[in-house]
């Protein structure tokens, strides 16, 4: 196969979310432009060659700076933000748009237990920081422009995928044919590489909507994240933070409400004076009233895990490997960790000049990976499956078990350590 056709390639991700992006800057960075390495990043969005910056200029109405914050955020971990060091983007397009959390703290509402997590108590600044996904997109594909053994194909989908004896092939629906060694897969929970290369998978909905939106609070937040256990589902309020109204700027939140589908649509259809007065009482009045939002959103929660993330010259990355329940946060990082391993496990065999799309080279990123997704997984259905029990038994070790672990200082100390990514 020569690589001098225009659409033949040494590796193709698929899928221009943080996850795919991410793995496409690391690899355009780390093999070299100058080794002849070529890749292709194949979006269905409108991404990349017309790429337009955040409008900064904002209107200068107090009630309009909500509208400033896109719905759909990201709490990065310490692992994430090490990965855009990295890449050179945290502290000049990242950093400047973030909210850092210096406290989380979760309780029962059906009970007495709470535990506080502080980043002082393990000696860090913060435990995190609060991102809207646009502004790490943006970041990335910037940065992608500058990198000329890349070529985008956006608004393109993918009709077909068929695995080849020596190649990889995708259609795209205009007709334009591609081939490579390998094809990564970064296309989203419903990944369609991913089921055309028939994947065993485990799936099963978690029978709840993840109802998002972007609210306004009488008290600052105090770069605190927050999040109360409902008999409905996790509600969770993250920090924002309006870098151009100093005054203002600790009065916003993204929420992230975790409910039954019918709760979902009662919340959905209120109008906005209901809603915050809802969502007022749901969070027990912690930041006084709720001022004001923007729009909702909502959308089913579905737990995946593929059986294999590896396939002869196909790999899975993030959601399209695995998707878990938002109640810790913890799904991009999990999928930038996958392409951080992927990566290395690239780079280290080309340096070798081993086949990097062989299936036991890739299964080196499996066994990175696979074991520490399932974990975080088990760890999330256990969270959820404890929180939603009426048994009164359930209800009162896991307040005991709250209680217990916010006294125990070594432990609370590991669990944070483990979940920022120390």
């Amino acid at each position: 196969m020569s690589k001098q056709d225009n659409n033949i390639f040494d590796v193709i991700i698929v899928g221009g979310g943080m996850v795919g992006l991410s793995m496409a800057l690391l690899l355009a960075r780390g093999i070299g432009q100058d080794s002849g390495f070529k890749l292709a990043l194949v979006d269905g969005q409108k991404t990349g060659q017309n790429v337009v910056k955040r409008q900064r200029q904002r209107p200068p109405a107090a009630n309009e700076n909500i509208s400033r914050f896109s719905p759909r955020v990201s709490a990065l971990s310490h692992a994430s933000q090490t990965l855009f060091e990295s890449l050179e983007l945290w502290q000049t397009s990242i950093a400047p748009h973030a909210c850092p959390y210096e406290n989380m703290y979760v309780w029962d509402a059906e009970g007495t237990g709470n535990i506080n997590f502080s980043a002082l108590d393990i000696h860090q600044s913060n435990l995190g920081h609060i991102v809207e996904n646009n502004v790490i997109t943006e970041a990335l594909l910037e940065a992608l422009t500058l990198h000329t053994n890349l070529k985008l194909f956006n608004e393109s989908q993918v009709s077909a995928y068929q695995a080849q004896a020596e190649y990889q092939t995708i259609c795209l629906e205009d007709g334009t044919e591609l081939q490579s060694n390998l094809i990564i897969a970064a296309d989203g929970a419903n990944s369609f590489i991913r089921q055309e290369a028939d994947f065993d998978i485990r799936s099963w909905s978690y029978q709840h909507q993840a109802l998002v939106t972007t609210v306004q609070t009488e008290k600052p937040h105090n770069f605190t994240a927050a999040q109360c256990f409902l008999r409905s589902g996790p509600l969770a309020f993250l920090p924002l933070l309006d870098q151009e109204n100093e005054k203002d700027s600790q009065f916003y939140s993204s929420i992230v409400w975790s409910c039954d589908p019918e709760k979902a649509t009662l919340l959905m259809d209120m109008d906005k004076a209901a809603f915050q007065s809802a969502l007022q009482e749901a969070f027990e009045n912690r930041l006084g009233s709720i001022q004001d939002s923007v729009k909702r959103f909502a959308f089913p929660l579905w737990q995946r895990h593929a059986a294999s993330y590896v396939k002869p010259g196909l790999a899975l990355i993030g959601d399209a490997a695995h998707s878990v329940h938002p109640l810790a946060g913890q799904g991009v990082n999990l999928g930038l960790l996958d392409a951080v391993s992927l990566y290395e496990v690239i780079r280290q065999a080309s340096d070798k000049g081993e086949d990097f799309s062989s299936e036991q080279v890739l299964s080196r990123y499996q066994r990175q990976r696979k074991g520490h997704n399932l974990s975080m997984m088990a760890l999330m259905e256990t969270f959820k499956r404890g929180f939603e029990s009426d048994d009164l038994m359930i209800r009162w070790m896991r307040n005991v078990g709250l209680s217990f672990v916010d006294k125990v200082t070594p432990i609370k100390h590991q669990l944070m350590k483990k979940a920022i990514g120390l």
